[in-house]
């Protein structure tokens, strides 16, 4: 056999298995959302549309973990059949060294490295944004949608909204009543002859704008004796929206940034907290975007020596080597986000931690030596799920 053709078969048993891998584990990871998206179109009447909208907008957010995951998957499932099969004697007996079977996988490597680099430099924040921007949209709306006439209706938390009659060509409501109660200290009730919604994307706020009413509130510690009485012609109340869909933040957050608003933001902020963020989050970006080529390091050998564990074996190494990347990649990201240590040496510490590892793990098998750390964490993995099992039956 050709080493060509040799090549194109180790590209062939990684990639079915890797393409698979990300299918499943983005259905996994979407499908803990489906109950609540399912609760929007049922309670709040929100369109599929726009339910796949999200699902579209959400996907991206997850693929920056779940492609390299697969790809590390696809090496470990692969590497550990050719083991198993003795495939790998055969290949190595017609003259292709375990370098030489590098190589394939390194161009592999290089396709999902420019692939996650896709997600994370653009796809990711564009799509955060549109998410960010798309919830806002149906938050807004379905509140309008809500709104029915003689019906109190208590959507937004702490007010208690009620219209004797919708025009809802115009959206505009007749006879407003409402309580408001999102104050600890004083209630308010508020009329008004007319209410509109008016929405404003761009900061998250959604406006009720009334007209021609009047205020009642009893101000806090003024005694039961004390009630003011305020009329208007235009009176506006906002709801604030930014707190459930960014956690706080009305500005665009740092992940919904591009790469030049990033670069830009960098070199506007003082130094101190809000600059050594967006510096973690500019490397962290680059950090992930080269994972598929560390792991490709760390996958042949481990692949190598596991196969005779089967495939739910590779799933799970897969997942402890992954859990262990990303354990070190977010601790650096704590370091770095705080000013503990400068964000370009920090983050970088998990790759180069792991490209040495996997180059010594490398050496190892292509000597035909056993990569004696993972065989005692994996022989001790394996009693340790052994005696799991053994207890639940008892």
């Amino acid at each position: 056999m050709s080493q060509q053709r040799i090549h194109r078969y180790i590209l062939r048993e990684i990639s079915i298995p890797a393409i698979m891998s990300l299918l499943i584990f983005s259905f996994v990871v979407l499908l803990g959302r489906i109950p609540r998206l399912t609760e929007m179109i049922i309670s709040k009447g929100v369109p599929v549309m726009d339910i796949i909208a999200l699902f579209a907008y959400l996907l991206p957010t997850f693929l920056s973990v779940t492609v390299p995951l697969s790809f590390l998957l696809g090496i470990l499932l692969a590497f550990g059949r050719f083991s198993a099969d003795s495939e790998y004697i055969a290949m190595k007996a017609s003259g292709i060294s375990l370098y030489s079977m590098v190589k394939p996988v390194a161009f592999l490597a290089l396709i999902f490295t420019l692939l996650t680099a896709a997600i994370t430099l653009l796809i990711e924040p564009a799509s955060k944004s549109a998410l960010r921007s798309k919830v806002f949209e149906i938050a807004s709306t379905s509140l309008n949608v809500s709104i029915k006439p003689g019906v109190f209706n208590d959507d937004v938390p702490g007010i208690v909204l009620y219209a004797q009659g919708l025009d809802e060509r115009q959206g505009i409501m007749r006879d407003v009543f409402i309580s408001d109660e999102r104050s600890d200290a004083e209630a308010t009730t508020i009329t008004a002859s007319e209410g509109l919604f008016i929405s404003h994307p761009e900061n998250l706020i959604l406006t009720l704008r009334l007209r021609n009413g009047e205020i009642h509130r009893q101000p806090a510690g003024t005694g039961q004796d004390t009630y003011q009485t305020i009329s208007f012609n235009n009176y506006d109340i906002n709801f604030d929206f930014s707190e459930q869909i960014s956690q706080g933040q009305r500005n665009r957050s740092r992940g919904e940034m591009s790469w030049t608003e990033l670069n830009q933001a960098i070199k506007a902020a003082t130094p101190g907290k809000q600059r050594y963020r967006l510096a973690a989050e500019l490397h962290e970006r680059i950090v992930v975007a080269f994972a598929p080529l560390i792991l490709i390091l760390i996958g042949i050998p481990l692949g190598l020596q596991s196969q005779r564990s089967g495939k739910g074996a590779g799933f799970t190494l897969a997942l402890v080597v992954f859990l262990v990347y990303y354990v070190l990649l977010s601790f650096a990201g704590t370091l770095a986000d705080k000013g503990i240590l400068p964000a370009a040496l920090i983050l970088w510490l998990p790759n180069l931690v792991f490209l040495g590892g996997g180059s010594f793990f490398l050496y190892r098998a292509a000597s035909e030596r056993p990569v004696v750390i993972h065989l005692h964490l994996w022989n001790s993995l394996q009693r340790l799920l052994f005696q799991r099992h053994r207890g639940g039956r008892l």
